[in-house]
């Protein structure tokens, strides 16, 4: 994983991102400026509407703002082409969802496999590159379970596997436990804080649990109806 200690791994200034909604705008996104260092653990805390989750998606180059610029490793997503926002979201970005998103045809071998194949990596080197990503979740031995034989949080797993292979520097996590009972959601948080200690990996969180975030988040960002409300680091 490239080593990006000592930088901003990511930065926004005066992010907007407004919906037309009939006649009026509506700005999911209000003028948010943050700054995230590499290797840190912050939580995106706010309830349903606030805006986290299309900050989330801006960070990912998955929604494009309105106005404002978003740079990741100083690289300004804004001005870049599709095709080198695809880049950067196969290669700096790994993305787990509340839903896991996994394919139910193909088993978890292939599930996490698919990144390495949409970013052309050699044939050759997919296997340990998946098997190295199953092994971090330890879920080795359900390489050729598909995702109705696994559990909830065997998916979720599966889908943070999926999200590791290709060797991301910034971690993006929507209600990554929304779907879990709270023992398996805990496990799942012990997972992420485990890869942001060993690996040094940026993790961004969605979440609208203040106990999980102040349990495990090295720092909590709130959000309110698209606006900054606090910005807080925690000792």
């Amino acid at each position: 994983m490239p080593d990006a200690t000592g930088s901003h791994a990511i930065r926004t200034e005066h992010v907007m991102r407004v919906y037309q909604m009939g006649d009026s705008q509506v700005p999911a996104v209000n003028g948010v400026t943050i700054t995230v260092d590499a290797g840190e653990f912050v939580a995106l805390l706010g309830s349903s509407g606030s805006g986290k989750s299309t900050l989330l998606n801006l960070l990912a180059g998955l929604d494009r703002p309105t106005s404002g610029a978003i740079y990741a490793h100083e690289k300004n997503l804004a001005e870049m082409s599709s095709g080198e926002l695809a880049h950067h979201r196969s290669h700096t970005i790994g993305m787990v969802f509340q839903a896991f998103n996994l394919l139910p045809r193909m088993t978890l071998e292939e599930n996490v496999e698919l990144p390495l194949r949409l970013a052309e990596v050699e044939r050759a080197e997919r296997p340990a590159r998946v098997r190295e990503a199953v092994e971090r979740v330890r879920l080795t031995a359900r390489l050729s379970h598909r995702p109705t034989e696994l559990s909830g949080g065997e998916q979720q797993r599966a889908s943070l596997a999926r999200a590791l292979v290709n060797r991301p520097t910034i971690l993006l996590a929507d209600e990554p436990t929304g779907n879990l009972d709270s023992h398996t959601g805990d496990a799942i948080m012990d997972l992420l804080t485990e890869i942001n200690r060993t690996l040094g990996m940026t993790i961004v969180m969605v979440t609208h649990d203040r106990a999980r975030a102040e349990r495990y988040a090295g720092r909590i960002i709130t959000m309110g109806d698209g606006k900054l409300i606090s910005d807080g680091v925690r000792v």
